[in-house]
């Protein structure tokens, strides 16, 4: 069975006080389809660099890793490519990220076959949002971490 190996990101920004997480809608996906940015990691290019260039290509802003929030494992069945009804065993590695600087919905040209438009949903609605059980578990974890009591208080 092939192996795939894609990393991604929860990306968060405060916004008057409200966690807010950038979230994409893949292109070609029903309006209110919302996933996190992710994508493959590619040749010689940590998972860590994979996620932070996948947010920014995909959603148009930078973001600042945290910390690592988990693993998403699933096997899919490819329906393109040079060999569709391959089975694939995938990981997909998600990072915390804070937001740097951008404008969210500033997609790289390339990315725009691939993503229809990216926004930034409220952090607290995102495991009830996004579309895939796994995303939803990583908006969660990233909930989680951010609100957890801290000495220092909220990370954003």
């Amino acid at each position: 069975m092939r192996r795939e190996l894609s990393a991604g990101g929860v990306l968060v920004r405060s916004t008057r006080g409200r966690p807010m997480l950038a979230a994409i809608r893949p292109r070609g996906r029903p309006e209110g389809v919302w996933a996190l940015p992710k994508g493959l990691v590619e040749p010689g290019e940590s998972v860590e660099a994979a996620a932070l260039r996948e947010v920014r290509e995909e959603t148009g802003v930078e973001g600042r890793l945290l910390e690592k929030l988990g693993d998403v494992r699933y096997v899919y069945t490819r329906s393109w490519g040079e060999q569709p009804g391959e089975r694939v065993f995938k990981i997909v590695s998600f990072f915390l990220l804070r937001a740097a600087r951008g404008r969210i919905g500033a997609i790289d040209e390339a990315m725009q076959a691939e993503v229809a438009e990216a926004r930034w949903l409220a952090l607290e609605e995102a495991p009830q949002l996004l579309a895939y059980e796994g995303e939803r578990d990583m908006a969660a974890r990233a909930w989680a971490r951010l609100t957890e009591p801290r000495s220092g208080g909220s990370r954003l």
